[in-house]
């Protein structure tokens, strides 16, 4: 195992009526801006819990962030906290919301001349505005990590500082309840996926976050298509919620390689033909899995006996199988598992690799080793 630090400031309230805890986490003399999306949190019960908590504070609302959160939109956001003097932010939302307000807080104090400059040219960020979070959507962690991904037109840039971390989230899984199945699925399947970038490289002896990405794994190939067949139940949601927010808090990341190829082309599919992200996911994974199974061998026969349960046939045999039933869960969770699925085909690949290589995306893989050449070949499987 590598040597690591790991700290984790946000303040979790898990459970049902956990909305009305803002009230006890936010100071009294702050004036929040409430960031939300679309306005489905006005039909679902969510936002009025909100303004019922935030009774006697100062606030203020900024709606509109994207799925894929615009960088023209969170500026308007960035302009209303300056012009009105907003010194808190509360994210209302899914992942999205909560990645649209951690730019939102770093560009408010950002001193450069761009604030794009934070994303583009990975800028630091030196001071931020303070951030509270309430989940409606689990999929991404973004609740209680550092990271915030943002889109610019076709490109789809990623910031991370520990400032930027939200000072609690409220995770109350009947905000869930109202989600679309397609919302479920996406949410399923981003959180396996960040599981499994942390997971599938080489060993290095660490059985702790071995194992609990293992029982993360497991809990959501369980509990997602409950989640599609069972939609009211609220112990299945509460263990998709709790799960997505384990699977990116960087815990079972500490001490071991990464590998975040998979979203690195992921995104590009997304910037370039609005897929949503984690249907970009499932599209790329098993191609990865497929073409670097050789310097994944080792922990894809892991996978395969202590997630699958496959312990007979020869190597690749088992590696074989552990695909097969990783693209199984996939389709189970109604997730498209080729570019055909979305109706890409071979000349849609030099597009992502044009992407690629303008983003700097050319040395991907947990040994930084993986080429574009390398990304033209996962495509290529992918198709």
């Amino acid at each position: 195992m590598n040597k690591f630090t790991y700290q984790s400031p946000t303040k979790i309230h898990f459970g049902e009526g956990q909305i009305a805890e803002i009230a006890n986490d936010i100071p009294k003399d702050k004036k929040i801006l409430v960031v939300y999306g679309g306005g489905s949190i006005k039909t679902n019960g969510v936002y009025e819990q909100v303004a019922a908590a935030l009774t006697g504070f100062n606030w203020g609302e900024f709606s509109g962030v994207e799925s894929n959160p615009q960088y023209d939109t969170l500026m308007q956001a960035v302009a209303k906290v300056k012009a009105e003097g907003y010194d808190f932010l509360l994210a209302v939302g899914g992942g999205s919301v909560v990645d649209g307000t951690k730019f939102i807080a770093a560009a408010a104090c950002y001193e450069g001349a761009d604030p794009w400059e934070i994303l583009h040219d990975q800028a630091p960020v030196i001071t931020t505005l303070p951030i509270g979070c309430v989940l409606t959507l689990p999929a991404t962690g973004s609740e209680t990590n550092g990271g915030s991904v943002v889109s610019r037109g076709k490109d789809k840039l990623f910031f991370g500082s520990p400032l930027v971390k939200p000072t609690f989230a409220i995770l109350d899984p009947q905000t869930t309840l109202s989600l679309s199945p397609r919302q479920v699925s996406n949410g399923v399947v981003d959180a396996f996926v960040h599981t499994m970038e942390q997971y599938l490289t080489f060993p290095v002896n660490a059985k702790v976050q071995d194992r609990f990405a293992e029982g993360l794994l497991l809990t959501l190939i369980e509990e997602g298509p409950k989640a599609l067949a069972t939609p009211d139940d609220i112990a299945v949601r509460a263990n998709i919620m709790w799960s997505a927010t384990q699977a990116l808090n960087g815990l079972i990341g500490v001490g071991v390689p990464q590998d975040w190829t998979t979203h690195m082309i992921g995104h590009e599919l997304t910037g370039n033909y609005s897929i949503d992200h984690a249907r970009t996911l499932s599209i790329v994974l098993p191609a990865v899995m497929q073409v670097c199974r050789k310097e994944k061998q080792a922990k894809l026969v892991q996978y395969a006996e202590r997630v699958f349960g496959i312990t007979t046939g020869t190597t690749d045999e088992r590696i074989d199988a552990a695909i097969a039933h990783t693209i199984a869960f996939f389709k189970e969770m109604d997730v498209p598992t080729s570019l055909a699925d979305v109706e890409l085909g071979a000349a849609d690949i030099d597009v992502l690799i044009a992407s690629l290589e303008k983003h700097g995306r050319t040395a991907l893989g947990e040994h930084g080793k993986l080429t574009i050449a390398d990304s033209r070949k996962i495509l290529e499987t992918a198709l």
